[in-house]
């Protein structure tokens, strides 16, 4: 374990001489406490940071990270503390870098289609300027409304559309960054193409944050399509509903933008939370199918066959949402469905597998046999077409807090252990962090692992930028 030094009055008097004293804070518990956790209830997770410094340029960073490095203090990068990993949450204490004061978006350049964006942005806020010149980033995550791009960047987020559009990684052109020493480093640009040396890029993203604070990203925009049409189909039990995802692409030959599966207690929760409804009457299990395009004959010739080939597979109904506001009504209650478990039950930990599609179906019995075997609620939904579900784990009222604290070790083991037998890994959004940094043996082997860590190592000696996520040195 690195040992670190402590923040002193003498480290908080240099840091305000970097920044305007406001934009250092320090001494106040409750000014400290949101930056102590991310979005995971579970409290042992969490870590008060001793200073929270808000810079507004790289060379503040720039300048903060030499200060860091020399005095051998941790720092942990954050953006809008959306995570579901402990990513962004200072467990070895010293400082929190807080990019909020970096939001401006510098350019959105229509000629080359790209937006030029500091990492404080919110994600949403991209698309709103681009969709004036006809423009989206389609690579955005489902809390698009209040992350940040550069959480994004640092985690390699993905959201509903990935299997038509892919994650954020594939749209990240161009990077400018700080290094753990200090350095401050352009990476790409307004490029397509690009094999100059090693794609640092794209080490970089996905990096929670490990290597690099970065201060300035180039996004590719993708044309924006003129029509989209919502197919909300429901099944009879979930084992009908998990079986039709990958015929839809298989039989249909069509890649659709977004096909989102929904467990009958999910979209429950959900809509009673919103207090929503929605044609689930009678079903068990629930398909999200979106599709878009620019030829609306061609739009409803895909969602035709694509609705008749459920008729044939089990399918109980086949809702049409072609218009907005029946768009944003589903997808709302599938963008709430964490909140609403949250409100039910603070106790829960919420997991993002991901599996080859084709292994879908064999995910399924796993949970029931999880839920049966611990005496715990096993909901799930996801981004199915990309294999990728949100297992969460809850407990059961009639369970006490000490139960639930030693089932739920055993029954992660258990859950990883299954997907990485069909092929799968224990993380396709959230990422590691710390949270789930003691189970990277399920999905890596101990050569990739050491691998990691001597990358880690080059570009931080010292250890100090968010240490202690992924893995430990």
């Amino acid at each position: 374990m690195d040992e670190y030094s402590k923040v002193t009055p003498e480290i908080i008097s240099a840091l305000k001489n970097i920044l305007p004293e406001k934009y250092v804070l320090h001494g106040d518990k409750e000014q400290l406490e949101p930056f102590s956790h991310d979005e995971i209830s579970e409290k042992k997770y969490s870590h008060f940071p001793e200073v929270v410094v808000r810079p507004r340029t790289a060379d503040e960073i720039a300048e903060i990270m030499k200060l860091a490095n020399r005095e051998k203090i941790p720092v942990t990068p954050r953006g809008g503390g959306t995570g579901l990993s402990g990513g962004a949450v200072p467990i070895h204490g010293g400082i929190v870098l807080f990019i909020d004061r970096m939001n401006s978006i510098l350019e959105i350049d229509t000629e080359n289609m790209v937006a030029v964006v500091e990492p404080g942005v919110i994600t949403n806020d991209i698309n709103t300027a681009a969709a004036e010149h006809g423009l989206w980033f389609a690579g955005y995550p489902m809390s698009f409304q209040s992350c940040f791009i550069g959480g994004n960047v640092s985690e390699n987020a993905g959201g509903g559309k990935a299997v038509k559009y892919g994650v954020t990684g594939r749209y990240i052109l161009g990077l400018e960054m700080v290094t753990p020493e200090g350095e401050i480093v352009k990476l790409g640009g307004k490029l397509v193409k690009n094999v100059t040396g090693y794609d640092l890029i794209k080490l970089l993203v996905g990096s929670e944050g490990t290597l690099g604070i970065f201060t300035k990203i180039i996004v590719k925009l993708l044309p924006m399509p003129g029509k989209v049409v919502d197919l909300l189909v429901s099944f009879k039990d979930t084992a009908s509903a998990i079986r039709m995802v990958p015929v839809i692409m298989t039989r249909a030959k069509v890649i659709p933008a977004a096909v989102e599966y929904m467990d009958l207690l999910s979209v429950q929760t959900a809509c009673e939370y919103l207090d929503e409804k929605l044609p689930y009457e009678g079903s068990g299990a629930l398909l999200l199918i979106e599709l878009d395009g620019n030829s609306e004959t061609a739009l409803e010739e895909e969602y035709e066959a694509i609705g008749e080939l459920c008729m044939e597979n089990g399918a109980l109904d086949v809702f049409v949402a072609d218009t907005r506001a029946k768009q944003e009504k589903i997808w709302n209650v599938r963008r709430n469905i964490a909140e609403a478990f949250k409100a039910v039950s603070p106790d829960q930990s919420a997991e993002d597998i991901t599996v080859p599609i084709a292994c879908i179906p064999d995910v399924m019995p796993v949970l029931d046999k999880l839920s049966e075997e611990f005496d715990i609620q096993v909901p799930c939904y996801g981004h199915a077409a990309d294999g990728n579900l949100h297992v969460t784990l809850v407990r059961n009222p009639d369970q006490t807090i000490e139960q639930w604290e030693a089932v739920l070790p055993k029954a992660l083991e258990k859950l990883y252990e299954a997907t990485a037998k069909l092929g799968g890994v224990i993380s396709g959004e959230h990422g590691i962090g710390h949270k789930r940094k003691q189970y990277l043996h399920y999905s890596l082997d101990e050569t990739s692992i050491e691998l990691m860590k001597r990358i880690k190592r080059a570009f931080d000696p010292n250890n100090i930028l968010n240490p202690g996520k992924i893995f430990d040195l």
